[in-house]
């Protein structure tokens, strides 16, 4: 069925029509919210949040964009409300690893080799991590989920300027932090 006519129905109370909707943007969500948030848990509760937010405001929706910049930026706004709480909560749960990249040992690599490469994606994860909300929204958004620069500004309602010059500060706060850690990143194409 086609999206605008899913939207109307869903405007219109029908649940079926709100969760075939959802189904079609809930795993690029749930990316955003995972990104934002650094560990599953909390990007599992962003997601939901932010469902219940659309379902309750759906009927709202006026179309001046795209249906799925308005879903992303929803998803957004929830990410940063919830990390607005929970400013300095350690990531230390199993799914917190897994989801950093830690990965069983596969047979084709050392142990040291997987070690490193493990050792790259925590830290380049925890980089993002440390990145101003405002500056890793963004970063996030282009780099890691690949929109445009409009869409961008879109979802985080403000100008394509800002979301450059966001970007722009977050990718320098970003190079500082991997030269400092050169021993690891020298070997590995980032």
């Amino acid at each position: 069925m086609e999206e605008s006519k899913l939207i109307r129905r869903a405007s219109d109370g029908d649940a079926a029509s709100f969760n075939t909707l959802m189904g079609m943007h809930e795993r690029r969500m749930y990316a955003v919210a995972l990104r934002m948030c650094g560990n599953s848990e909390d990007a599992q509760d962003c997601l939901q949040e932010a469902m219940l937010r659309i379902y309750r405001s759906i009927s709202g929706f006026k179309a001046q964009s795209s249906f799925s910049t308005w879903v992303y930026r929803i998803t957004m706004n929830t990410c940063l409300d919830e990390l607005r709480k929970r400013k300095n909560r350690p990531n230390t749960s199993l799914d917190g690893l897994l989801d950093a990249g830690w990965a069983p040992v596969d047979g084709g690599e050392s142990p040291e080799g997987h070690a490193l490469r493990g050792e790259v994606r925590r830290s380049l994860s925890q980089f993002i991590q440390e990145l101003p909300e405002d500056m890793r929204a963004a970063v996030v958004l282009r780099d890691v989920q690949g929109y445009a620069y409009e869409e961008i500004a879109q979802m985080l309602d403000t100008n394509v300027g800002t979301i450059k010059s966001r970007i722009s500060r977050g990718r320098e706060k970003l190079r500082e932090k991997i030269a400092a850690r050169s021993e690891l990143f020298d070997r590995y194409d980032v």
